[in-house]
C-alpha cells in the first residue's frame, strides 16, 4: 500500500519523537486515513523491536472492529485478544470493565497504545478527569511504551483538557505534534471541497392563543426562543423539503456514479423512523435505519458500506471515524448543535474514492450555530473552493404553540384557514403529522420503533425557492433577501 504524504510526514514525525517522549498527538482531518497511518506506525514499530503488543481504544464498536481488521491486515496476525494475538481493539466503553489480564500486559510487555479520537477521554489529573480519561492517566499513560493520539477535533464542549495532551501554559491551546487540516487534504486530493446547503424560510408565523408572531428567518424564530430548534428538525415539512433536496442531488451523482450513498443523522430513534417513514411516502425511496436498537447495528453499516443502497440513517452510530467512503450526500437533522459533532458528521462524505464524481453536500436547516460551523469549515478550505449555499424557503411556516385540542385550526397571516385539526393526526416525538385517509399511518409501524406523543403543531407550505449571491469571497452562496441583512449582522459578531 502506497502512503499518502501527510501519512508519512506524520509516522517521521512519531517516531522523531519517540527517541525523547513516549507521548504524541496527531491532529489530523476526519477522512484523511489516521486508521491506516496508525496502524503503519505500529507495525514499524513492532518491526524494529520498539514493542511487543498493541492495543487500540476508539470511541464506536464498528470503528473499534475496523481498527482491528487493518492491524490484522499490516501485521498478518490476528487483533482479538486470544492466544496468539498481538493485541486487541477495544472501545472506551470497555476501559471501565477490563479485567486484570490486560493490566498485566503493561506490566510484562512493551504496549504500544492507539487512542482514536481521543477528544473523548479527558484529564489532565484525576480529579478533572472523566471515566475514559481516569484509567489512561492512572495506568496507561506511564506504563504503556509508546502511544500515538488521534483525533480530527482537538477540543471538547465542556472545555475539559484531552488526557495525554500538552497545553501552553499561558493561551491554554492545544500543542499537537503533528498537523493535517482539510485545506491540505484538499490540495492533496485526500479530502473531498464539502459544500453545506441550509435551508431558510422567511415567512415563518406562530400562533400562542390570542398573539400571533412573525419572523423572516430561522434565526431570528429560534433567538426568540419561542420555539425549540428540535421542533424544527422534527417538522414535518422541513424534514420533507430537506429529503427533497437531498435525494435530488443523490439521483444527480448517482446518475455518474452508481455507488453513491447518503447518510440522514437524525435526533432520536423515533426521529429515525420518522424520516423513513417521510421519505418512502413523499419519495418513494428506502433507506436503512441504524440506531442503538438494532442488536445488528455494526452489520447493517458494514452491509451498507459495500452495497449500493442509497440511503442510511443513523442517530450516532454513524459520526467520527466510521468508515464509509462512498457517502457523498449528508442530510444533517440533528438536534446536536455543537461544533465538535458538527465536523465530525461532516467528515463522514469527505473521503476521497475512485468514482469519477467526487462532490459532497450537506444539507442543513439554517440554524445560527450551524451556519457559524459552515462558515469556519468554509475558512478551511481554498477561497476558490470553498462553498457554502443557503436555499430559501419561499413560504409560510404556521406555528400554534398551544397544546393539541385547544383550537380546531391554525389562521395564516391572511386569516386564511390552512390547516383543520379534524383532519386524522398522528404525532411522534414532538410533531404533529397529517394524514389523508389513504396515508399510511405511523401506527402501523412496529410498537417498539415509534413513541407516539402529542405536543405542538408546526405545519410548512409552498416551494422552496433558491436566489444566488456571493457574499464575502465565497462562492454561490443562497440566501433570502429578507435574511441577508440578519445573517451579516450575525457573522460580524460571530467572527
Amino acid at each position: 500500500m502506497k502512503l499518502r504524504n501527510w501519512q508519512l510526514e506524520c509516522i517521521h514525525s512519531a517516531i522523531s519523537k519517540y527517541e525523547l517522549h513516549k507521548h504524541f498527538l496527531a491532529l489530523a482531518t476526519p477522512g484523511a486515513g489516521k486508521t491506516v497511518m496508525a496502524s503503519v506506525l505500529s507495525k514499524l514499530m513492532y518491526d524494529q523491536g520498539e514493542i511487543d503488543l498493541v492495543l487500540c481504544f476508539s470511541p464506536s464498536s464498528i470503528v473499534a472492529h475496523d481498527f482491528s481488521e487493518a492491524l490484522s491486515e499490516r501485521f498478518e496476525a490476528h487483533f482479538d485478544g486470544t492466544i496468539g494475538a498481538l493485541g486487541n481493539s477495544f472501545t472506551y466503553q470497555a476501559l471501565s470493565t477490563l479485567d486484570n489480564k490486560v493490566w498485566r500486559l503493561f506490566e510484562k510487555y512493551r504496549v504500544f497504545v492507539i487512542f482514536d479520537e481521543i477528544h473523548h477521554c479527558a484529564g489532565s489529573n484525576i480529579k478533572d478527569a472523566n471515566a475514559w480519561g481516569k484509567p489512561i492517566i492512572t495506568t496507561i499513560k506511564e506504563k504503556a511504551a509508546y502511544t500515538i493520539a488521534l483525533t480530527g477535533t482537538p477540543w471538547r464542549s465542556d472545555a475539559l483538557p484531552i488526557a495525554l495532551a500538552d497545553y501552553c501554559n499561558e493561551s491554554r491551546q492545544i500543542q499537537c505534534d503533528y498537523v493535517y487540516g482539510l485545506k491540505q487534504a484538499i490540495a492533496d486530493s485526500v479530502c473531498r471541497v464539502p459544500k453545506v446547503i441550509a435551508l431558510d424560510n422567511d415567512q415563518i408565523t406562530v400562533v400562542e392563543g390570542d398573539e400571533t408572531s412573525h419572523f423572516t428567518s430561522f434565526m431570528d424564530l429560534l433567538s426568540q426562543s419561542i420555539i425549540p430548534y428540535s421542533e424544527v428538525v422534527t417538522n414535518t415539512s422541513v424534514i420533507e423539503q430537506l429529503l427533497l433536496h437531498s435525494n435530488h442531488k443523490l439521483n444527480e451523482l448517482r446518475s455518474i456514479n452508481k455507488e453513491a450513498g447518503g447518510l440522514i443523522v437524525a435526533s432520536s430513534i423515533a426521529h429515525a423512523w420518522q424520516i423513513q417513514l417521510i421519505l418512502k411516502q413523499t419519495i418513494g425511496e428506502s433507506a436503512v435505519v441504524v440506531t442503538s436498537d438494532e442488536g445488528n447495528g455494526n452489520d447493517l453499516i458494514r452491509s451498507f458500506r459495500y452495497n449500493q443502497d442509497k440511503w442510511i440513517i443513523s442517530v450516532g452510530m454513524i459520526s467520527e471515524g466510521t468508515n464509509i467512503p462512498r457517502l457523498q450526500v449528508c442530510c444533517y437533522l440533528s438536534n446536536v448543535k455543537t461544533e465538535m459533532n458538527y465536523r465530525q458528521v461532516l467528515g463522514r462524505i469527505l473521503r476521497i474514492t475512485d468514482a469519477p464524481n467526487q462532490q459532497a453536500i450537506l444539507y442543513m436547516p439554517a440554524e445560527p450555530k450551524l451556519v457559524e460551523y459552515a462558515y469556519r469549515v468554509a475558512q478551511d478550505v481554498p477561497n476558490d473552493l470553498a462553498k457554502v449555499k443557503f436555499a430559501q424557503m419561499d413560504e409560510a411556516i404556521i406555528t400554534e404553540a398551544s397544546a393539541l385540542g385547544k383550537s380546531d385550526e391554525i389562521i395564516d397571516s391572511n386569516c386564511q384557514t390552512v390547516i383543520n385539526t379534524d383532519k386524522p393526526i398522528n404525532s411522534i416525538g414532538e410533531v404533529t403529522i397529517h394524514f389523508d385517509d389513504e396515508s399510511t399511518s405511523f401506527m402501523e409501524l412496529p410498537e417498539s420503533e415509534i413513541n407516539i406523543v402529542t405536543d405542538k403543531i408546526m405545519g410548512i407550505f409552498g416551494e422552496f425557492n433558491h436566489k444566488e449571491l456571493e457574499i464575502d469571497g465565497f462562492d454561490q452562496l443562497t440566501i433570502s433577501d429578507q435574511s441577508l441583512n440578519k445573517l451579516n449582522q450575525y457573522c460580524s459578531e460571530a467572527f
